[in-house]
């Protein structure tokens, strides 16, 4: 039967490798472009678009009952 300690080591030793390798480095390289090129597009947030899509919605439903013959 193999040793679990084996299993830990090599685990250990393949994260090592990898943070090491220049994979992580072209990661590390690409997540800054990519947060550069879009620090400079006017986009928000999924929360922020939240909030002010169900502010939309209200404020049509109150258009709405507003526009509504009495």
């Amino acid at each position: 039967m193999l040793n679990p300690k084996f299993f830990e080591e090599m685990s250990a030793k393949l994260n090592e490798a990898v943070a090491s390798s220049p994979a992580k480095d072209f990661e590390k390289n690409a997540r800054a472009l990519l947060a550069q090129g879009f620090s400079k597009l006017d986009l928000v947030t999924r929360e922020e678009y939240e909030v002010l899509a169900a502010r939309l919605d209200k404020m049509e439903t109150r258009l709405a009952a507003l526009e509504a013959p009495k």
